[in-house]
């Protein structure tokens, strides 16, 4: 178990993505980056901080810089401009300055929050991503998106951030609880969904090994799966077209997860988002009832919720509109012609959304 990716922006080299199965060689991708004799902060969260905040201290020490940690409570809740203040004050407490780096330590909370931070903290510093969550391994801590929720409105503040380096250890997902490892799966079909059709079937096809959560399976997957959004990213670093077809499921994922409070995990509602979005794919002749069916016995395999209760389709799409993807007042939803192959539909109604929606609110 080790592999390494290196993601290009505008064609060149600009961070690598290492994958390994422990976080003994995080201090050895550390030195690549030729930095020592500065303040590094771990930002990490309550649950993830005290499962491994020591053990990072510890090995990031070692290359011969200063430490700290900064733990906040865990929870999308927490993912706020407050937060973010907090931070802010410990940094400035502590004499960081455009020399010294953040490292995000934990899921894509952590890791949006952190590089928000970071983007903006003293107009930007330095910062490196240890995610530890599947969700964030496999997509939040790739392609440099960061952001925090605002009021009622998901990820509305943020920006366009590239860490300096992404390390991934694999071990970490054994710590995580059945549901929120099936939530970063849920991003992980997405890919196969929208780019790679040979994926796809793979990962119905091998749906033991992977909730069985064999390592080989799983270095597969997480390899693959960052393959699929290294080759999106570079094409497209600041979501100015093909990057956009990430965001299958997401528009309306995002407005029952907010609708929600945030009872439900970010990748079961993207796959409550996604089945609506199939509904409209093969309403519009678009994928075959097959390709439903098939689908839907994926999402049931891996134990995803397949609808929710106590809200309506009318205040979902309400909430969707508020979306950061909205364009001239138009949804920008992403539907799928065949599997494997999506594209960017302005024209999609409120009526098919809400029929939509039908399927997944009862």
């Amino acid at each position: 178990m080790s592999k390494k990716l290196t993601i290009l922006y505008q064609e060149q080299p600009c961070y690598d993505i290492v994958i390994e199965n422990n976080f003994k060689k995080l201090g050895d991708a550390f030195q690549t980056l030729h930095i020592s004799g500065k303040k590094i902060c771990i930002v990490t969260d309550s649950n993830v901080g005290a499962l491994y905040a020591d053990e990072v201290k510890d090995v990031l020490e070692n290359t011969g810089n200063r430490v700290f940690v900064y733990t906040f409570p865990a929870g999308e809740e927490h993912k706020t401009l407050d937060t973010v203040e907090n931070v802010y004050e410990f940094l400035i407490q502590n004499k960081f300055d455009r020399t010294d780096m953040l490292a995000a330590l934990g899921g894509g909370v952590v890791g949006d929050l952190t590089g928000f931070t970071a983007a903006t903290y003293l107009r930007g510093i330095s910062f490196i991503q240890i995610p530890t969550s599947l969700l964030a391994q496999v997509d939040s801590s790739i392609g440099g998106k960061t952001g925090v929720d605002f009021r009622a409105y998901k990820n509305m503040v943020g920006a366009f951030y590239m860490p300096k380096l992404v390390y991934m250890n694999c071990f970490a997902l054994n710590s995580l609880s059945e549901r929120l490892f099936a939530s970063g799966l849920g991003e992980i079909i997405k890919h196969g969904l929208i780019c790679d059709k040979e994926y796809y079937t793979w990962l119905l096809e091998h749906s033991a090994e992977i909730l069985s959560r064999d390592n080989d399976t799983l270095e597969q997957m997480i390899y693959q799966s960052c393959l699929i959004k290294k080759a999106v990213v570079e094409k497209d670093p600041t979501e100015k077209g093909e990057r956009a077809l990430l965001n299958f499921g997401h528009t309306l994922g995002h407005a029952i997860e907010k609708l929600m409070n945030f009872s439900l995990y970010h990748g079961e509602c993207v796959v409550l988002g996604i089945i609506a979005a199939l509904n409209i794919s093969k309403k519009r002749g678009l994928i075959t009832e097959q390709q439903l069916n098939d689908a839907m016995l994926m999402f049931q395999n891996y134990n995803f919720p397949l609808t929710v209760t106590g809200i309506s389709a009318q205040d979902v799409v309400s909430v969707s509109k508020n979306d950061k993807k909205m364009v001239s007042d138009k949804i920008k939803f992403i539907l799928l012609d065949g599997i494997g192959t999506a594209f960017i539909d302005m024209t999609v109604t409120d009526e098919e959304l809400i029929e939509a929606l039908s399927f997944v609110i009862q």
